[in-house]
């Protein structure tokens, strides 16, 4: 077990589950198509959403992964959404496409639409005709660079009935994590919690993508990513999740907690982010039968 650190059963357990069947987070850029064959098989995906590449270019990944056996999850950003026939528009590919899912995020844009936020264009979506049955929201349990913490948790409480899981921003405090989580607990929301994790990654990695995103989205990445920017600065350029996912564990144990399991930020590192996730569960193996 890495640094020294002892698990228990209960623990060793919940990160073997978690671990087994993650939701691994890509960009629609071109390599994608290169580092998708290094997805396990039946993999669930999860299309982030860029204002340089439009919300079509999202929509399109999805379907393509789909197509090729994984399970999509495609983020439908509600300022790059136009108005409600373009939302209308996008829901009958996906229902074409037999995908019933999203992940309903508030977003950037230059020049938005008809949704200012998440909330509206969730409304919006309830009242629409279509197949989505399992929707996504987030949450900031380490706050947003731009959105004072009352008015997150009053949209997540707004947006609550809406959903059927909320998943965190790229996090690293696991106690903060804890503290949150047993806070909206406590404040009745009880949707489960998919525990957002920073995959494998490097500056030259990040670079490529700043590069290719372009530079107004690069400023957004970095401002959205500063935490993750600042942990793999001080780890010596290269990060790896080991002691996140060991100190997370018990939470992960605690029915309490609601962990409904993880989401992996791989910057579209998924060659290693995956050689990671299968090393770290052998590991565990190990240490369960040693």
């Amino acid at each position: 077990m890495a640094r020294g650190r002892t698990l228990d059963d209960a623990a060793t357990a919940a990160l073997v589950r978690v671990l087994e069947s993650p939701t691994f987070e890509v960009i629609p850029l071109k390599n994608i198509h290169d580092q998708a064959t290094f997805l396990p098989a039946g993999a669930t995906v999860s299309v982030t959403a860029s204002p340089a590449k439009g919300i079509e270019a999202t929509v399109e990944l999805a379907i393509e992964l789909e197509t090729h056996g994984l399970r999509s999850i495609p983020h439908l950003s509600a300022k790059m959404i136009r108005d409600r026939r373009h939302l209308v528009e996008l829901l009958s590919r996906l229902d074409d496409a037999g995908i019933d899912r999203a992940f309903v995020v508030g977003g950037d844009a230059d020049d938005p639409g008809d949704f200012p936020d998440g909330l509206s264009l969730l409304r919006a979506i309830a009242e629409l005709p279509h197949g989505i049955t399992d929707i996504g929201i987030p949450c900031y349990p380490q706050g947003h660079p731009t959105i004072p913490d009352d008015r997150l948790l009053e949209a997540l409480a707004a947006k609550a009935p809406y959903a059927r899981y909320m998943t965190t921003q790229m996090c690293f405090d696991a106690k903060a994590i804890a503290t949150w989580l047993a806070a909206r607990r406590a404040d009745g929301i009880a949707l489960p919690g998919i525990l957002g994790i920073p995959g494998v990654a490097d500056p030259q990695r990040l670079m490529t993508i700043g590069a290719r995103i372009g530079v107004k989205d690069t400023r957004r990445f970095v401002l959205k990513n500063a935490r993750f920017v600042t942990k793999m600065l001080r780890s010596g350029g290269f990060y790896r999740p080991d002691d996140l996912m060991l100190e997370l564990a018990p939470l992960m144990a605690d029915p309490a907690a609601a962990i409904g399991g993880i989401h992996l930020y791989t910057f579209n590192g998924i060659e290693a982010t995956e050689g990671w996730r299968e090393s770290f569960l052998a590991g565990l193996s190990a240490a369960a039968t040693a």
